[in-house]
């Protein structure tokens, strides 16, 4: 009724040749993911640093600082300079909140602990004044 398969199948053929681009492990997806949200976190908290500034914002961010610079092996993150637009406060902060939140998921999913802590800390401190 079916004719048989006469050629080889492609999965079997892929399988057997060596890829030509490196493939990162599931973990190593997740600490460039994380870095990602982090150093972008780090960014608004410097902004937010230069409009209002504060020694919880300046611990922050350099908690943030030390935690991208775990992830990255020893680098050290580019630091942002303050904007000579006029952002808006609670705006700032708002994403600022949304930014620890995907932090906080991805830290969740590879079981970072200190990472997680700091994500959770960072959302409840913009929570406050953040329009959710």
């Amino acid at each position: 009724m079916y004719e048989p398969i006469r050629t080889k199948s492609v999965h079997s053929t892929l399988a057997r040749t060596p890829s030509d681009f490196p493939h990162r492990s599931r973990e190593e997806e997740l600490d460039i993911q994380l870095a990602g949200h982090l150093a972008a976190l780090l960014a608004v908290t410097d902004e937010l640093r230069a409009l209002e500034p504060s020694a919880e914002l300046d611990v922050a961010a350099e908690r943030l600082a030390g935690q991208l610079t775990r992830l990255r092996g020893g680098a050290s993150p580019v630091r942002a300079a303050a904007s000579t637009r006029t952002s808006r406060s609670d705006a700032l902060h708002q994403r600022a909140h949304a930014l620890a939140g995907r932090a906080l998921v991805v830290a969740a999913s590879r079981a970072d602990t200190a990472a997680a802590i700091l994500s959770a800390e960072r959302m409840d401190a913009h929570a406050g004044t953040a329009v959710v």
